[in-house]
């Protein structure tokens, strides 16, 4: 209920992770060992900090810094060893849930990013690389994401569903012209100006232009071929 009250409350440009990462607002939370075992606490992310509290918590609370103090900041300087083993049981859960994927090979549908953030779930790392290695951080742009295969792949799916769907339009109204006598010329001509149509609709959907129109939709999903 709070976080959604605080965030209508925030100006545009506050909204923005590098303008408050910048002032210092969002804290990111490193790895660290305790007890000689490494803990994956960089899975939590980025936490909100004094700055924050001092800066936007004032529009809902009177004393926002009483309220959000340093122990309710950071959970660890209460006990270590429960803020430890939270970690451990998101970093356990995120595990679990991201081998489900590989399992049911669910995991190849995924788009590059996503696919990066599970193998890091569920192995660790992907290819060799932390979440944190610039090149898999790269992959969260929208340029990696519009110029890669697999966003290629699917507007090619995308633009092959939809001239196969004409092709289908068009056997269907030519199999009614058949079946119709040219004395019905009302009827005649209506289904004259629907093969016209679907004819200028397969050469449009099966042109360039077309497929160049589709950057930026979501494309089709290639587990679902049944008009291909």
């Amino acid at each position: 209920m709070l976080i959604p009250e605080i965030w209508c409350r925030l100006p545009a440009q506050a909204r923005d992770p590098k303008y408050l990462i910048e002032r210092n607002c969002l804290e990111k939370l490193d790895d660290f060992v305790h007890n000689g075992r490494q803990v994956l606490a960089s899975r939590l992310g980025y936490r909100i900090t004094e700055h924050f509290v001092h800066a936007f918590f004032g529009k809902v609370f009177d004393s926002p810094t009483i309220v959000f103090d340093e122990a309710m900041l950071r959970p660890e300087t209460q006990d270590m060893e429960a803020y430890v083993d939270g970690i451990n049981n998101i970093v356990e859960a995120q595990q679990r849930v991201a081998e489900a994927y590989f399992e049911d090979g669910s995991i190849d549908d995924a788009c590059p990013p996503l696919q990066a953030v599970l193998h890091v779930m569920a192995k660790g790392h992907y290819e060799g690389k932390s979440i944190a290695d610039p090149q898999i951080r790269k992959m969260f742009s929208y340029d990696y994401l519009i110029n890669s295969d697999w966003y290629q792949e699917r507007l090619n799916i995308k633009q092959t569903r939809d001239a196969a769907l004409w092709r289908m339009n068009l056997d269907y109204v030519e199999q009614k012209m058949d079946e119709t006598s040219e004395s019905e010329t009302e009827k005649w001509a209506d289904l004259n100006d629907r093969i016209e149509n679907a004819e200028h609709m397969i050469e449009w959907v099966s042109s360039q232009t077309y497929r160049d129109r589709l950057v930026g939709t979501l494309g089709a999903d290639r587990v679902h071929r049944q008009l291909d």
